[in-house]
């Protein structure tokens, strides 16, 4: 029989035994890397390299092989049936239902629509007719969730500026008039802020209308619309975007001191919000399909053009990406999913939808990418993420040395992508010899004439061994 001091020492006995063994478990976990955090980069560069012979076969199939032209050939019946398809309207839901049945046909997995509601602004009929000191008609393209003139136009003065600044130093000449902005084009992350709140500056100083110089580099006489937000508490003027020759020869006019007036009228009208959807395909994971690596462009466009680079390319080879890695029979570890965003035009509408959404797995997104600066010959990616993350990337580029994009450049973009970069995803932005995409942007300019095969089947290589590689390494990229 056993005495009660023997049990008890036998118990302590036990007891640092099974500690000695967690302890010894704990420490050997440690030491063994699980992670790309703890994996020394020759380690990860060593199983990345081991992916140059599938990179190959998605360069050979998208650029030399049966996929040739498949991207663009794609785009120019897609754009050529629906034609431009701005947020709200009917050639949107054609485009959506258009762009489903043909995922669907190509028999990739899990097609789906997610609904969201998105704004319904209307340009209606629109005309410029400057009066004095000569008759000239005035090309312009009203500004998205502009407010329309009254019945019979707007008859003012213009008064010609170059800056906010100068808006702001002649204020009191302001009232009552037309406020034309003549900005210099520097570039359009900062020449926006004109369209984007020019007619709130000037209605702040009394004006009645404000016409905007298109932000652009270069013109044909050509006006580029966009979308502009006016400023809470502030009157709301019609706005519209005039070319830069007419605002150019109206700023020679006023510097000459001759009296400038035009006669201004606009129909647009902002209706109530309707349903819509961002439309998914994706091809599922094999090891962890929960996880994510997320490929897009947006479907909606202006209501000008065909919407061809802007940003029906982005779509294009967001949905060739996928077509390309079924066609050679891969199926990555993690799920590749290409989203296709509706209402990105009037500010990311669908996407911030689909974020509120899906927010709740964001442990689970891998990579987000976007391809919305145009598909013209690829440069390289735009990418923001760790300082891990980026090593990571910069190995995978070098699977795209037979192509020459090995670029791995700062700060992914993307509206449609934003919110997941600042929530702490890595993000990935296509970037492109993209010198002419402000030339077409927004305008009439942009349609099918300004692709080209070619480079879109570069960059559908890239988006496609990027995002497969990407989803079938051992480990997520390290946040």
């Amino acid at each position: 029989m056993m005495t009660g001091n023997k049990i008890k020492c036998q118990n302590s006995i036990s007891q640092v035994l099974l500690t000695l063994l967690i302890l010894c478990c704990l420490l050997q976990c440690h030491s063994r890397p699980h992670s790309y955090d703890s994996k020394p980069l020759s380690e990860i560069s060593g199983e990345v390299s081991k992916y140059s012979d599938i990179a190959q076969q998605i360069i050979n199939l998208a650029v030399y092989g049966k996929a040739q032209n498949r991207s663009y050939e794609r785009l120019a019946e897609f754009t050529d049936t629906i034609g431009n398809r701005v947020s709200g309207s009917k050639n949107l839901d054609l485009a959506i239902k258009y762009m489903y049945n043909a995922l669907t046909h190509d028999k990739l997995e899990n097609v789906h629509l997610e609904p969201v509601k998105i704004p319904h602004w209307v340009r209606g009929k629109e005309s410029a007719m400057m009066l004095l000191p000569r008759n000239h008609t005035l090309a312009i393209l009203g500004l998205g969730s502009s407010v329309g003139t009254p019945p019979g136009g707007i008859e003012a003065e213009v008064m010609v500026v170059e800056s906010f600044e100068e808006l702001r130093k002649r204020a009191n000449e302001a009232k009552g008039k037309i406020v034309v902005y003549n900005q210099p084009f520097v570039s359009y992350g900062e020449t926006v802020a004109y369209r984007a709140s020019g007619a709130s500056e000037a209605a702040k100083v009394g004006a009645v209308a404000s016409l905007i110089r298109s932000v652009t580099p270069f013109s044909i006489n050509s006006p580029h619309t966009g979308w502009q937000w006016y400023q809470p508490g502030v009157p709301q003027i019609p706005t519209a975007c005039i070319t830069i020759e007419d605002a150019q020869m109206m700023a020679r006019m006023a510097r000459r001191g001759q009296r400038v007036v035009v006669h201004l009228t606009m129909g647009a009208q902002t209706l109530p919000d309707v349903d819509s959807y961002n439309t998914v395909a994706e091809i599922r994971g094999s090891k962890h399909p929960e996880q994510v690596v997320l490929l897009s462009g947006h479907l909606d466009s202006w209501d000008v053009g065909q919407g061809a680079m802007d940003d029906g390319g982005g779509a294009a080879i967001s949905w060739e990406a996928l077509s390309l890695i079924r066609d050679l029979g891969l199926r990555p570890k993690r799920t590749l999913r290409t989203v296709l965003w509706s209402a990105e035009e009037p500010g990311g509408v669908g996407a911030a939808q689909y974020f509120q959404q899906h927010k709740a797995n964001i442990s689970n997104f891998d990579l987000v990418m976007e391809s919305d600066l145009g598909t013209f010959s690829p440069l390289g990616l735009q990418f923001t993420g760790s300082d891990k993350a980026r090593a990571i990337m910069k190995e995978v580029m070098q699977l795209l040395a037979p192509i020459n994009v090995t670029s791995l450049e700062q700060h992914g973009e993307g509206t449609d992508i934003d919110m997941w970069m600042k929530a702490g995803v890595p993000g990935a932005s296509l970037h492109t010899a993209d010198q002419r995409y402000f030339w077409f942007h927004h305008s009439d300019g942009d349609t099918m004439t300004v692709q080209n095969p070619e480079e879109m089947n570069l960059c559908s290589a890239v988006w496609a061994v990027v995002a497969y590689v990407v989803a079938d390494l051992e480990e997520m990229l390290p946040r």
